[in-house]
């Protein structure tokens, strides 16, 4: 079996399917992280910050982030089509409130005497912001930006299995259909490789933006 699958792997790397099925499931997740991730992690630093705004997100917030997000995934097909969008959307809402309340809980878990101390030293709210708050929230919105990071690859490969000709979503969907499964576990295995490495580059680049913390 497993020659088997070194031999299919191969013949997807010699046809360029494989290629083109990880630049596809990539981009869409790339996209649709930006998508919902940046306004996530803006929002979520904003109601931390700020007991007015979280009241009145909070609520739409706790009822909305529980909802399973590939069950509105026919909902997304509907508005949205077949086409890219729709699977830019539903990556975009499920990274957005993971890293919303991994960021509001991580800004709201900035000791007052920091914030204090800056203030009695002159500091602006800004700079406030940039040299206590920001590095303070860092750590747990790193966190959330691994758990978002490995539910856009849940999703998009979800996703890929219905409205997609390419991605390795559709690469392992289309391989069980035609009970090619030396494709499939190609696919499968694939995707972990993924997403092994992408969380090494995030590992990475938290430790350069959080020198301060250890990293074993």
């Amino acid at each position: 079996m497993p020659s088997q699958i070194a031999v299919a792997f191969w013949k997807l790397i010699e046809n360029g399917q494989l290629l083109k099925d990880v630049t596809a499931s990539l981009t869409r997740v790339l996209v649709g992280f930006a998508i919902g991730g940046i306004p996530g992690i803006i929002i979520g630093i904003l109601m931390g910050q700020s007991s007015v705004i979280r009241s009145l997100l909070n609520p739409i917030v706790a009822a909305i982030y529980p909802i399973p997000k590939l069950a509105i995934l026919p909902l997304l097909l509907y508005i949205f089509g077949l086409g890219e969008a729709s699977k830019y959307a539903v990556i975009a809402i499920g990274v957005f409130f993971i890293l919303v309340v991994n960021t509001m809980t991580g800004a709201m878990g900035v000791p007052a005497i920091f914030t204090e101390v800056g203030k009695e030293y002159g500091a602006s709210r800004l700079t406030i912001f940039r040299t206590i708050v920001l590095p303070s929230a860092l750590p747990v919105i790193f966190a959330g930006i691994k758990l978002a990071w490995g539910t856009a690859f849940l999703l998009i490969v979800a996703a890929e299995f219905v409205g997609a000709k390419s991605g390795i979503g559709y690469l392992i969907w289309n391989s069980w259909q035609v009970f090619s499964i030396e494709q499939m576990y190609v696919g499968l295995i694939v995707i972990a490789f993924l997403g092994f490495i992408t969380l090494l580059i995030l590992d990475g680049l938290e430790a350069k933006l959080l020198p301060w913390r250890k990293h074993v």
